[in-house]
C-alpha cells in the first residue's frame, strides 16, 4: 500500500507561516529506523507517522520523530496530525479526533475561532514542574545578561514525556538578542538539563497578542522552532504555578516565529479545576502539499 504524505502549516494564519509538519499515513509497516530516515529527509522540527485504523479506545496510533530522535510529546504535531486524520483518514470530519501517543491518549477538538477559521485544540497531558535553574549559566548559554530575566518567577524545567526549560525574559529586546550556544550550555547539560529552551516576554510586536516567544532546541546543532505547542502547554502550567499574570483563568495569544520568518500564533487557555491544572493549546492548520512516498 502507498504511504500518503501531507504537509501542513500549524499555528498558521496563512500558507507558509506557522510550523510546518510532515504527516505520513500508513505507518504500521514501517520500522523505527525507516521512520527516522524519513524524518531526516523531511528535515522539519517533527514528522509524524499515523496508523489509519483506530485502536479499540478510538485513538489513532501516532509516533513522532525529529530529524534526530523519536519523542513522546510535542504540540504542533498533535494538531497537524489530528487535522490530517479528520480531513483525510477518518470516515467523516468528526469534531473530536483522538490520538494515541507515547504519553497516552490526547484528544483534539475542532472549533470555530474568533476570526471564523477552524481552530484545533488539544488538552495537555499531566505536567511536572521540576528543577529551578540559576540565571547566570542560562544567560551565558543564551548570550544575554542575568538582568534580562524576570525576577518575579524562576527559570524552571517542565516535563510531560519530554522536558523543556521555561525562561521568562523582561523585554522583547532580550528575546530578540537570545541565541543558544551548545558549548556554553554544556555545564547545564552535564547536570541533566534539557537543551530545549522556551523563552517568553510580555512585550509582543502585535498589540492584539499577549506574549512573544522563541524556542531553541538541539537536533544536529541548534534549531529554532517557528511555533511550539508543547512549550505553550508547559508555559500554561508554569504561569498557573507562579502567578506572573493577575487572572486565575488564563487566555493568551502567543506570537512566535518572527526571527525565522514564519510568523505564528499559538492560543493558550489554562486554569484550575478541582485543584488540578487544566491546559489547552490551540491554533489553525493550513494544508500546503500532499503526495505519496516513493
Amino acid at each position: 500500500m502507498p504511504h500518503h504524505l501531507y504537509i501542513v502549516d500549524v499555528f498558521a494564519e496563512q500558507p507558509y507561516s506557522g510550523n510546518p509538519l510532515a504527516v505520513v499515513v500508513g505507518a504500521e509497516n514501517l520500522s523505527s529506523e525507516t521512520m527516522l530516515r524519513i524524518a531526516a529527509e523531511m528535515n522539519f522540527s517533527e514528522t509524524t507517522f499515523v496508523t489509519p485504523k483506530p485502536e479499540a479506545d478510538g485513538g489513532y496510533p501516532v509516533r513522532v520523530f525529529t530529524p534526530a530522535r523519536e519523542i513522546a510529546f510535542t504540540g504542533h504535531p498533535i494538531l497537524g496530525t489530528a487535522w490530517v486524520v479528520r480531513h483525510h483518514v477518518a470516515p467523516e470530519p468528526y469534531p473530536e479526533i483522538r490520538l494515541n501517543l507515547a504519553v497516552g491518549q490526547v484528544p483534539v477538538v475542532f472549533e470555530a475561532s474568533v476570526e471564523g477559521r477552524e481552530a484545533a485544540w488539544f488538552v495537555a497531558p499531566p505536567m511536572t514542574l521540576e528543577a529551578v535553574v540559576p540565571r547566570e549559566p542560562v544567560a551565558a548559554a543564551l548570550g544575554i545578561l542575568p538582568g534580562d530575566f524576570v525576577t518575579e518567577a524562576p527559570i524552571q524545567v517542565i516535563s510531560a514525556g519530554t522536558s523543556a526549560m521555561i525562561v521568562p525574559l523582561c523585554s522583547l529586546d532580550a528575546l530578540q538578542r537570545s541565541r543558544l550556544d551548545l558549548d556554553r550550555f554544556e555545564p547545564l547539560a552535564a547536570q541533566g538539563l534539557p537543551p530545549l529552551l522556551y523563552l517568553f516576554c510580555q512585550q509582543p510586536r502585535d498589540q492584539q497578542n499577549n506574549l512573544a516567544a522563541r524556542f531553541f532546541f538541539e537536533a544536529h546543532g541548534v534549531r529554532e522552532d517557528p511555533a511550539t505547542g508543547n512549550g505553550a502547554a508547559f508555559l500554561g502550567a508554569y504561569l498557573l504555578r507562579h502567578r506572573l499574570l493577575p487572572d486565575a483563568e488564563i487566555s493568551l495569544r502567543i506570537e512566535q516565529g518572527y526571527e525565522v520568518r514564519r510568523p505564528s500564533l499559538v492560543m493558550l487557555q489554562a486554569g484550575m479545576e478541582s485543584g488540578v491544572p487544566q491546559v489547552r493549546v490551540g491554533g489553525c492548520v493550513v494544508p500546503t502539499l500532499q503526495g505519496v512516498l516513493m
